[in-house]
């Protein structure tokens, strides 16, 4: 979503219910249609600046920095606070958005740029993460879009937008008295730093058409694609010692994926009270690839300076502190291998049909069937079943019935990479091993296959003068879920690892849930008032781990359980109050976040107790092209809830990501324009 900026986008439609059998793979619980603007003759845009607080409330552990300390230098030393500052993560945006009409026949082409400047935002860690905290990103968004009629019945589209983003984060401490400290590059340790250059591109264009029977024809061509590429600063490959560099060119990945669409349909208003029919078909190709870094980022070296080929006869450096050998590859980050290299592709062949019958002005039925082939995971045909009945007037009734799958993504089939993880127990090295791999089959885990799932819901809508409502219960049950395993022990394997992951088929879930909307507006002589209460209730179920003859707890034990079931929390509920009068105006959030529990590396559940969190915006309309906004998100400065002493969360925070995360109060100013 970083990816579309905010002022290219006209309005967002969301399909609740299940919808694989009517637009395909990840559509198992709906989809998303954001639709971009095309307006034209008219600049508008904004200029943003904001800031977080830095003072995190609650106790500190003893001994460790206060919320005002010192800073970090570009190696990482330091404790987690910048010096005397109250605010960090400063915040700049700039985007506009203008449109050019084409032609007399409406139409147009929009486009839309976006600059986003972001600081880092650092919070209290624990002594091996320093640095604990949200990366700083600098960012371009660029969007434009076009529609150009050439026929009374003809038009042809295109959409395109290009987003690219430098990211700067810290990586996990390496302290001193460590193997993989050497002091005489590092005096007393350093925290090296990821840095990414991100560039994602996408461009669709199509044709439009109504031919003289009636039937409306669309044809379109999408590309895309996505590159990482890594670069890792203020680090090190310690068994090189002082030779060695202190930046690596990691490597990176990309998914590149090309998709042509035919669709076809049209509307029988004679035949009962409205029929529509509409059927097409879509092939796509998709290519994931991963390429090697610099050989210094994914290389132990030995004594002499040379790449460890041999282990038998051939050794790394002995570190004279902690008598361990040096450790190779660039520090926080170890680059991508000639051995994790990858070029893979494969292509998917779809074919759709989908009807829609008004049996009566208050009952309509509707079906759907699709047919996909993928050329690497065989075939699957899943169906739906919709209904909407007319209640009253003012209530509608409605509900689906659908199968669903996931083909297994390129990159969970196969990347891989070897990683150091950092807790307050010391270094592991793990490898997370790729599914396609002879090691992975020889700890057990088996080929990748697709999900599938069932997906049931049923609402009610209702609508009045002034009050809107929409209720909705749902049940999606998903069959071989694809997750990361928990670790396996790999010392004995001779792999030069701790332990070993992977991806695999673990689980059955379940997930039952209501959405509930209720929406009031209210509009008097020169003032409005709304209210908007939307909630949701869920709760996930893990109904069986396909562990096979595998021990349970090693194949996906309890802690990686806990992270799947917090993907899904207990409830979330807002509620929304505007007011405006004349020029002015004013708006207050209140979020409700539920119960998270996790499980952290010595086995405790890390509770994150409910957060209520309070969004406060004031604006003021200077004149017809100028509109100031004052505004903080999460106004009173609420953190998630600190965990205990051990440094044992999953990011060595004193919180992890959960709720409404862990930066504190934003705020902001804001000048909108319209010309």
């Amino acid at each position: 979503m970083n990816a579309i900026p905010a002022s290219a986008i006209k309005r967002i439609e969301i399909l609740r219910d299940g919808a694989a059998a009517q637009y395909g793979s990840d559509a198992i619980a709906g989809v998303i249609n954001i639709v971009l603007n095309d307006n034209v003759n008219e600049l508008t845009g904004a200029i943003t600046y904001g800031a977080f607080n830095t003072a995190a409330k609650g106790d500190f552990l003893p001994g460790t920095p206060n919320t005002k300390n010192f800073r970090l230098d570009e190696n990482g030393n330091g404790n987690s606070y910048g010096k005397n500052k109250a605010l960090d993560g400063n915040t700049v945006k700039v985007g506009a958005n203008y449109g050019v009409a084409l032609g007399k026949d409406g139409g147009f082409v929009n486009f839309t740029t976006e600059f986003f400047t972001k600081e880092k935002v650092l919070r209290p860690g624990f002594d091996f993460r320093k640095g604990f905290g949200e990366a700083s990103m600098d960012s371009f968004n660029f969007t434009a879009n076009m529609e150009l009629p050439v026929s009374d019945k003809t038009k042809i589209y295109a959409f395109a937008g290009k987003n690219y983003r430098d990211t700067d984060a810290y990586a996990f401490t390496r302290n001193s008295g460590g193997a993989n400290v050497v002091e005489s590059v590092y005096p007393g340790g350093y925290t090296p730093r990821i840095t990414s250059i991100i560039d994602d591109n996408s461009m669709t264009a199509g044709i439009k058409t109504t031919t003289d029977s009636g039937w409306k024809v669309d044809i379109s061509n999408t590309y895309g694609k996505n590159l990482f590429h890594y670069t890792i600063k203020g680090t090190m490959n310690p068994s090189l010692l002082g030779a060695s560099p202190t930046q690596f060119d990691a490597g990176g990945h990309s998914l590149a994926q090309n998709v042509t669409n035919f669709d076809f349909s049209k509307n029988y208003d004679s035949f009962l009270n409205g029929m529509n029919i509409a059927f097409g078909a879509e092939y796509r190709i998709e290519e994931y690839s991963i390429f090697a870094g610099q050989q210094g980022s994914y290389t132990t070296y030995d004594v002499n300076g040379q790449p460890i080929t041999n282990p038998a006869t051939q050794f790394a450096p002995i570190d004279p502190i902690s008598g361990d050998p040096r450790p190779g590859s660039s520090q926080g980050f170890p680059g991508y291998s000639p051995g994790n290299a990858v070029n893979k592709n494969r292509s998917n062949l779809s074919l759709y049909s989908d009807a829609e019958f008004d049996i009566t002005k208050s009952f309509m039925v509707s079906s759907a069937v699709r047919f996909e082939k993928y050329s690497d995971f065989g075939s699957t045909i899943n169906g739906k079943l919709a209904s909407r009945l007319k209640l009253a007037d003012n209530f509608n009734l409605r509900g689906s019935l659908s199968t669903g799958f996931r083909a297994p993504s390129l990159a969970q089939a196969y990347y891989g990479l070897h990683f150091t993880n950092i807790n307050a127990a010391g270094a592991t090295e793990i490898l997370l091993s790729p599914n396609d791999s002879p090691v992975t089959r020889s700890f057990g885990i088996p080929k990748l296959k697709q999900e599938t799932a069932v997906n049931a819901s049923l609402g009610l809508t209702s609508t009045f003068d002034n009050f809107t409502a929409t209720v909705d219960g749902y049940m999606i049950k998903v069959k071989d879920r694809i997750v990361l395993t928990s670790y396996f022990d790999a010392s004995s394997k001779g792999l030069g690892v701790d332990q070993a992951q992977f991806f695999a088929n673990a689980a059955d879930t379940k997930t039952l849930g209501l959405d509930l909307v209720l929406a009031w507006k209210k509009r008097y002589e020169n003032s409005s008032l709304s209210a908007t209460l939307v909630g949701n209730i869920n709760n996930m179920t893990i109904e069986k781990v396909k562990n096979g003859n595998l021990d349970a707890e090693t194949f996906f034990g309890k802690r990686e359980q806990a992270f799947l079931l917090a993907s899904a929390p207990k409830s979330k509920f807002g509620l929304n109050l505007n007011y405006s009068h004349k020029k002015f105006d004013t708006g207050l959030a209140l979020t409700r976040f539920s119960k998270v529990v996790l499980i952290d590396y010595a086995g405790l559940d890390n509770v994150y107790t409910p957060r209520v969190n309070t969004d406060l915006t004031l604006g003021y309309q200077i004149t017809k092209q100028l509109k100031l906004t004052l505004g903080s998100n999460n106004l009173f400065n609420i953190y998630p809830t600190k965990q205990d002493e051990s440094g044992n969360t999953e990011a060595a925070g004193y919180w992890d990501a959960v709720q409404m995360g862990f930066n504190g109060a934003y705020y902001y100013a804001r000048l909108g324009f319209n010309f």
